[in-house]
């Protein structure tokens, strides 16, 4: 019980950091003029996900403890975070593009690794208590969603998420953490002291011999499609909602007013669906729940072509309702996939190589493709309501995911065996 304790704490700080600025930081970046660049920002997290987790996994797997890694990892991510607020702050509505993005990249490129770091940390405790990860990590990964709704109803609720005091509450929670990681419990590192061990497994890199494996590698390349959708509506559904104030029958509506309020929705719908993964992956298999949520995908997307915080609003919500599945069922599910399916020598670089799959490949080709879709239908410099243009750039989103579910149910094969 102690250890689930202390788990729980790593996971609500782990999100609260990046629950701060997510789902917010596109209606701040329009308000300053940089709209048309909102892309480029989420991005970025792809971008650094290349090579940062990967980096940190092999380090944690054969230097540094991963819970002590995890802790200089959040204290370096905060001190760039800091920067990003008070350059903003300083600035006002002056603020550069490249200045701005140059903090906010540091920033995150020491954050993103820590998606798999405290992964690594959770599963190493789990099995030196005794407990079957499976069962015992989605009960306390949904913690980590909850530090991401709580954060997010902070910054809304005191008025943050159109300015740059979102970036200093993000700091504050990485300083935190930093502090608290040093008090997990101890990671072993694999070292080893055998001289004839190849190149490869002397710089920790065998998990990129995953790819040799054809089901492994079909699973990989499906979850880097997949994340391509796992950005989208994190970067603009707040600029999509909030734009809606420019329509008089809108403007006064409780999602244009408090658009990470009606978000966090989503958030509060992961949280639950958390807590059913053990059942869908016992009972159904790896496949048949990753083509769950990439459904569930095209349904996020395609309600909200159709809706609007009118009479509209009841397709938000099923929208932020149906987002737990399909976050879940994919990236949850998918960390557990891979953490059974690898040794536990490349336990951490197994973690990063998913993570960069997803939030690397997958995310900055999305976001990217997505800021290019959003600029050729929206026009973030007219003050005409952009409604009709938000709404295909939706449905071109829901497409996309469609095809990928049906690609992936027709090429991934997995036997599943019914526990």
């Amino acid at each position: 019980m102690k250890t689930k304790v202390r788990l729980i704490v790593m996971n609500f700080l782990q999100f609260a950091v990046w629950g701060a600025y997510l789902t917010s930081m596109g209606t701040y970046l329009a308000k300053v003029g940089l709209g048309v660049h909102i892309g480029l920002f989420y991005a970025m997290q792809g971008v650094v996900s290349l090579f940062m987790p990967a980096i940190l996994g092999i380090v944690a797997d054969r230097w540094v403890p991963a819970q002590r890694l995890l802790g200089l990892s959040h204290l370096l991510s905060a001190l760039f975070m800091g920067g990003a607020g008070y350059y903003a702050m300083t600035m006002g509505e002056d603020v550069e593009f490249t200045t701005l993005f140059a903090f906010y990249s540091v920033a995150v490129a020491f954050y993103m690794p820590t998606l798999a770091l405290s992964n690594s940390v959770a599963y190493t405790a789990l099995d030196k208590a005794g407990l079957e990860t499976i069962k015992a990590f989605p009960p306390i990964r949904t913690f980590g969603t909850i530090g991401f709704i709580c954060s997010m109803w902070i910054v809304d609720l005191l008025g943050f998420q159109q300015n740059y005091m979102q970036f200093f509450a993000s700091a504050a929670w990485s300083v935190v953490l930093a502090v608290y990681a040093n008090t997990l419990p101890e990671c072993p590192v694999n070292r080893g002291s055998d001289k004839r061990k190849s190149l490869v497994d002397a710089l920790g890199l065998r998990a990129f011999l995953l790819f040799k494996d054809r089901k492994m590698a079909i699973f990989f390349i499906f979850s880097m499609l997949l994340g391509v959708s796992l950005q989208i509506t994190n970067g603009f559904a707040n600029p999509f909602i909030t734009s809606f104030s420019s329509i008089p029958e809108y403007a006064g509506t409780f999602g244009v007013q408090h658009a990470n309020l009606l978000i966090s929705l989503s958030q509060i719908s992961e949280t639950c669906c958390i807590l059913l993964i053990p059942y869908f992956l016992s009972r159904f298999g790896i496949k048949r729940v990753m083509l769950i949520a990439m459904v569930a995908w095209v349904l996020r997307f395609g309600l909200f072509g159709f809706g609007n915080p009118g009479n509209g609003v009841w397709m938000f919500v099923l929208s932020m309702i149906v987002y737990g599945v399909a976050f879940d069922f994919f990236n949850v599910s998918g960390s557990l996939y891979v953490d059974k399916e690898t040794d536990l020598s490349v336990r951490s670089s197994a973690q990063g190589l998913f993570v960069i799959m997803t939030n690397g490949i997958g995310a900055t080709v999305g976001t990217l493709s997505a800021q290019w879709v959003v600029n050729r239908f929206v026009d973030f410099s007219s003050s005409l309501p952009q409604v009709d243009g938000w709404s295909k750039a939706w449905f071109i989103f829901a497409a996309y995911a469609l095809v990928v579910a049906v690609a992936f149910s027709a090429v991934f094969r997995y036997k599943h065996e019914r526990k």
